[in-house]
């Protein structure tokens, strides 16, 4: 059973649902039924990388409110992805445009690396503070899980996965996914937000029946 995720690195919500909906499929013993694919997304195609603002100006200037605003909501998050195991460090946060990150994942789902390299890439973001659209950052990113680096590296340069990029977010559009991350389970069943565990497990468990129902009446 195939489920898509899209999702956009600089989504704080989107690494928090990762750890919600991983958990799901461990509770429920179901992950070798499970086919998972990570689509693009950008939240802010246009963002211009800055790495001379901090993402508490960023945030505040984009969604038109006070300073203490934005950081007083970065603390929630960052209280809410502990709850998770996850830290966020939002003081060491750069400002970048995601689309080469974009283009790494889609690299790396030429070798069976997409799940991790999604990983890799928020941890360097939000842990880390690393800068998302350096190549050097996501060359060394496609080094730790066995990739080409140059190989990625040259795909960047000549664009030739950036129809794929693109793609995911025509599609996203299509579908109706006004926000992420957005889990799409067998083109039936839909998740969108950070939402509780049991929602995710609940939708995993009813997915995953009617899939074997449907695998049984084929055979």
């Amino acid at each position: 059973m195939k489920i898509e995720i899209w999702s956009d690195i600089m989504c704080p919500f989107c690494y928090i649902g990762k750890r919600r909906f991983e958990k799901s499929l461990e509770n429920t013993a179901l992950k070798d039924k499970v086919d998972i694919e990570w689509k693009s997304f950008q939240l802010n195609p246009d963002l211009q990388t800055d790495t001379s603002i901090r993402i508490y100006d960023y945030l505040a200037q984009h969604k038109g409110m006070p300073l203490a605003q934005a950081q007083s909501l970065n603390a929630q998050v960052t209280q809410m992805a502990a709850q998770e195991g996850l830290v966020y460090n939002f003081d060491k946060s750069i400002v970048a445009n995601s689309f080469k990150a974009h283009v790494l994942t889609h690299f790396a789902k030429q070798f069976g690396k997409q799940d991790e390299v999604e990983e890799l890439l928020f941890q360097s973001y939000f842990t880390e503070g690393k800068n998302i659209d350096d190549i050097e950052v996501l060359k060394d990113i496609a080094e730790r899980v066995g990739a080409d680096a140059n190989a990625y590296e040259k795909a960047v340069a000549e664009g030739s996965l950036d129809d794929e990029v693109k793609m995911d977010i025509h599609e996203a559009r299509q579908i109706g996914v006004q926000g992420v991350p957005f889990f799409v389970y067998d083109r039936k069943y839909a998740v969108s937000g950070a939402q509780p565990l049991e929602l995710f497990e609940q939708t995993l468990q009813k997915a995953v029946e009617e899939w074997q129902e449907g695998t049984s009446s084929a055979n």
